[in-house]
């Protein structure tokens, strides 16, 4: 016997779903095209190339991402970035951590308030946050200051090249925890409380739920807020770009790859070099995400 195989064409019934969904589909992939694509590869095209002041763009190849591996501002931004890496981000997402698991517990007080008042400062724009700080960290009219002189205290100057560094990150990490906690506090509260109730009637107290139920269940949403910081820290432009008409004396051109990366084609008009020193950082991002991700999956994996 031969068998016949037919094949099943849509039905019409599934036709006006498929229109609608690409209907809702198109808008999106026009404005990701035309934000995002396009803009990438312009900027792709404009790194290949280098501009001279007799015979203008002159195609270089790859002479634009060797210079940026031989500048000192780029890797010293880049150094100061991989600071914050290493200090600004634990600490924040230990802070987004531990909010989360106490707002969870139930045992906060005004829960539904004290999320709000932690999910505050990432609603204001990070411009408006900067000056705000900068305000306070003012040597002259600060809060923080104030406060010091009221105490007849010495005020530490926050300001200065030794401590502009911390500064920022007190910036950020006070900018960025109400949001990574909300994205931890929407994952814990989806963890079944079966698994809570039958811990608790095993004797197991609130520490020991949290270490041996909570954080392994949120272990996804973690990982989610750990490639998302630490994108957000090579992304570091904001802050020192404001404060440096504040403390122009503790902050460079070069304090991030970003704001090196703007001062280079907005300053010295050099978009070409500008183009490049962004496509070395955007591939060093999805190089350190990927090996993140990846270790993250392996630990899974093997538990």
């Amino acid at each position: 016997m031969s068998t016949i195989t037919t094949r099943r064409r849509p039905s019409r019934l599934h036709r006006p779903q498929t229109v609608a969904a690409w209907m809702l589909i198109i808008p999106f992939l026009v404005v990701f095209v035309a934000m995002f694509v396009v803009p990438l590869a312009y900027s792709a095209y404009l790194s290949l190339f280098t501009s001279h002041l007799v015979g203008g763009d002159v195609f270089s190849g790859f002479a634009n991402y060797a210079r940026a591996l031989q500048d000192p501002s780029f890797w010293y931004g880049l150094g100061r970035v991989m600071l914050f890496l290493f200090i600004q981000v634990p600490i924040g997402l230990a802070l987004s951590i531990f909010f989360a698991l106490a707002l969870d517990s139930g045992r906060v007080r005004g829960g539904r308030m004290a999320r709000l008042l932690i999910f505050v400062p990432y609603a204001i724009p990070s411009v408006v946050a900067t000056l705000m700080w900068g305000y306070l960290y003012g040597n002259d009219f600060g809060l923080i200051t104030q406060i010091f002189h009221i105490f007849g205290l010495p005020s530490p100057d926050l300001l200065s090249p030794s401590n502009i560094t911390g500064s920022t990150m007190n910036i950020l990490i006070w900018e960025y925890v109400g949001y990574n906690m909300i994205v931890l506090y929407a994952a814990l509260r989806s963890i079944p409380t079966e698994l809570y109730e039958a811990a608790e009637i095993d004797g197991a107290g609130q520490w020991r739920i949290a270490w041996s139920i909570k954080l392994p269940a949120i272990q996804p949403a973690i990982l989610l807020t750990v490639i998302f910081s630490i994108i957000g820290s090579f992304q570091l432009f904001n802050e020192p770009n404001l404060l440096f008409n504040i403390a122009p004396n503790a902050i460079g051109t070069d304090f991030s790859p970003n704001l090196y990366a703007y001062n280079v084609a907005f300053k010295n008009q050099d978009v070409n070099y500008a183009a490049a020193i962004a496509f070395l950082l955007g591939l060093l991002i999805a190089i350190i995400s990927f090996v993140v991700q990846t270790r993250a999956t392996r630990k899974d994996r093997q538990s």
